[in-house]
């Protein structure tokens, strides 16, 4: 039909573009804002373990940080006396108690930072 080889190559070309236009698909051109640019991005979802997990570490972190800090004789003190009083200390001061993982971080932190003497 047509004679030229460029101008066939070019007749395919429009004729799949027009298809593709067809079925609802579009051209965007490089550097420009199309469609898939306004489409919303699919929702992620949130874990609940690890904003739970990186909490506990804080927690767990900042009591062997204050039992470094203040030792621990003061410390068991101060949480005794949470634990002795009503409402919400007393919750306070089991939140508080030694657990292993707290002396390790406290003992950690001495073997680092040695009292002055």
């Amino acid at each position: 039909m047509w004679a030229d080889p460029n101008l066939r190559d070019f007749q395919s070309r429009v004729q799949r573009i027009e298809k593709a236009r067809a079925k609802g698909y579009g051209f965007e051109a490089a550097g420009t804002l199309g469609r898939s640019h306004y489409q919303r991005p699919a929702r992620r979802t949130t874990s609940f373990i690890k904003p739970v997990l990186f909490a506990f570490l804080i927690v767990v972190g900042l009591k062997g940080i204050i039992h470094f800090k203040i030792g621990g004789d003061v410390y068991q003190t101060r949480v005794e006396a949470m634990m002795a009083s009503d409402g919400f200390d007393r919750v306070g001061g089991w939140l508080m108690t030694v657990d292993p993982v707290t002396r390790a971080i406290s003992d950690f932190l001495t073997r680092q930072f040695p009292p002055k003497v």
